[in-house]
C-alpha cells in the first residue's frame, strides 16, 4: 500500500493568515494541501479560485496542491488552476459533459487527474476512464460545507474502489474527505484510503494560544494511522 498522506483543507484554516497556516501544519507533518473550491452552483456555497493557489505558490508552499473542483462546468477553470501551480485536479462526473475529455484536459494542462464521488454517485464512470484517472476521491460527506459527520455506508464504497484499484495495478490514490478525524481514521484506512482529507478536524481544533496545537493534532492522526498499519 502507498504511504498515508494527510491533506488538510484550507477551507476550515484562518484566510486572515493563510500562509502562515499553511506552513505550519506542513512544518508539523501534513503532506499536501487540499483545496475545496465552490461555486454556488454545483454546491449551495462559494469558497476560493485560482488566486489563492498561486498567492500560496508565491508564498513559497512547495509541497503537492490537491484542487477539488466543485462547480459546473469544470473545463472553463481546469486550465487557470493548473497555471496557478495545483499538482493534483479532481472534479465530480456529474459536473463535466464529456468526462474523459475533463480528465485529459487536466493531463494536456500538466496535473494529474482524477474524479470525484458523492456518496450517492454510483462507481461505474470508473469502467471507462481508469487509465486516465491518478486519484479517486470519495466524499464521505454530501458537499458543499465543511464539518459534517461521516456517513458511515461509504466504508463499503471505499472497500470497493481499493478493489477496482489494486485489480488494475495501476498508480491511483484513493483520497477521502469529510468528517474523518482521529477517532475514524484508522478505520477509514483499514477499509483502503491512502490520502485523508481532514478540515475541521485539524484547523478547527486549533489553539492560537498553543504553538505545538498542530504537531499534537497531526501527531494523532499519524499515530492512528500507525495503527491501521499494523
Amino acid at each position: 500500500m502507498k504511504d498515508f498522506w494527510i491533506a488538510p483543507s484550507i477551507l476550515s484554516a484562518d484566510f486572515a493568515r493563510l500562509g502562515e497556516e499553511v506552513d505550519n501544519v506542513l512544518k508539523a507533518g501534513a503532506d499536501i494541501v487540499h483545496f475545496d473550491v465552490m461555486d454556488n452552483h454545483y454546491v449551495p456555497n462559494l469558497t476560493i479560485g485560482p488566486l489563492v493557489c498561486e498567492a500560496l505558490r508565491k508564498h513559497g508552499v512547495t509541497a503537492p496542491i490537491d484542487v477539488h473542483l466543485m462547480v459546473k462546468p469544470v473545463d472553463r477553470i481546469i486550465p487557470d488552476f493548473a497555471k496557478a501551480g495545483a499538482t493534483y485536479i479532481t472534479f465530480h462526473p456529474e459536473a463535466s459533459e464529456h468526462v474523459d475529455r475533463s480528465l485529459q484536459l487536466v493531463r494536456d494542462s500538466g496535473c494529474k487527474s482524477g474524479l470525484v464521488f458523492n456518496p450517492a454517485t454510483p462507481l461505474e464512470y470508473l469502467d471507462y476512464v481508469m487509465e486516465k484517472v491518478d486519484m479517486i476521491l470519495l466524499m464521505s460527506v454530501n458537499p458543499g460545507f465543511g464539518g459534517q459527520s461521516f456517513i458511515p455506508y461509504v466504508l463499503d464504497k471505499l472497500r470497493a474502489v481499493r478493489e477496482r484499484i489494486d485489480r488494475s495495478g495501476r498508480d491511483i490514490r484513493l483520497e477521502i474527505d469529510g468528517g474523518v478525524k482521529a477517532d475514524n481514521i484508522r478505520e477509514v484506512a483499514a477499509a483502503g484510503a491512502d490520502t485523508f482529507v481532514a478540515g475541521s478536524a485539524i484547523f478547527g481544533a486549533a489553539k492560537a494560544s498553543d504553538p505545538n496545537h498542530y504537531d499534537t493534532i497531526v501527531g494523532s492522526l499519524r499515530s492512528e494511522l500507525a495503527k491501521a498499519r499494523g
